[in-house]
């Protein structure tokens, strides 16, 4: 009984692969065994057909210019590449640099290093500022992700509230000393241990956050949270707090992600002009 050949399968990426049917894979190697071996040709051919595995590889140029903006689906995504005092972590800068002056000043006390003459104020000032970069590390919060579509940066200044953008500058950014990002608003919220509210165990944690315009042209600020402990039904009857404590001028609107995640969308109301 005749078999039908599979068709051909391939796989894109900086070399390209191409699963040949046994028909295919014949053909190509009679036409490959009129070539010499040792011949140019033989050496430099895109096709390198082996006769084991009847796979063949074929050589890919890749664009070495990347786009500055990603596109993910039909939205193009800008890429924050501005440097602000918000992405730096003053911790690993005290750390860094108080290490280093410790390092120098015992290695220049010990004269194992030039400079011993300056070995007691490298260590006076060394060992403070290592300490102070641990003490920042231990209470560091890291930025959140944030992806903002080009439509949507087109509409911050002019569409979205003020408080929408404290909370966007607020997440972005290392903190010190909370624990979790939007920390009070979340107590408020879901009411850490008061009656009708939640355990503080389970309270949702900020991943990130996405800002883009919805259907009708407005801008939204979607918080993306993770709460394993917690229910779609726990957010929607939390639907109204969320929009009075980052109101004026916004809506929330709740919806259910993939597992443990919920997204609350922050629509404002303001319509560009």
């Amino acid at each position: 009984m005749a078999v039908a050949a599979p068709s051909p399968t391939s796989v894109t990426g900086r070399y390209g692969i191409v699963l040949c049917s046994r028909d295919l894979f014949l053909d190509c190697n009679r036409r490959s065994s009129s070539v010499a071996i040792d011949s140019p040709a033989r050496r430099f051919s895109p096709l390198t057909i082996s006769r084991r595995s009847r796979i063949v590889f074929v050589a890919k140029a890749v664009d070495s210019g990347q786009p500055s903006n990603a596109v993910i689906g039909e939205k193009s995504v800008v890429s924050d590449d501005e440097f602000t005092l918000a992405k730096v972590s003053f911790g690993s800068i005290g750390l860094v640099l108080g290490s280093a002056l410790l390092s120098y000043g015992f290695g220049a006390y010990f004269t194992v290093f030039p400079g011993s003459e300056w070995s007691a104020l490298m260590l006076t000032y060394g060992f403070p500022l290592a300490i102070i970069g641990m003490a920042l590390k231990y209470a560091e919060l890291k930025p959140v992700p944030c992806i903002t579509y080009s439509d949507a940066q087109q509409l911050r200044e002019s569409c979205a509230t003020p408080i929408l953008k404290q909370v966007r500058s607020d997440v972005i950014r290392f903190r010190y000393g909370d624990e979790q990002h939007l920390e009070e608003a979340l107590k408020r919220i879901f009411q850490y241990g008061l009656g009708g509210g939640i355990p503080r165990r389970s309270a949702p944690t900020l991943k990130s956050i996405r800002e883009e315009v919805t259907e009708d042209g407005k801008y939204s600020l979607v918080l993306v949270f993770e709460a394993k402990a917690l229910q779609l039904s726990d957010f929607e009857q939390r639907q109204a707090k969320f929009t009075s404590f980052f109101g004026p001028g916004v809506t929330a609107q709740i919806e259910k992600g993939e597992e443990n995640i919920y997204e609350v969308r922050l629509v404002s109301n303001t319509s560009p002009s």
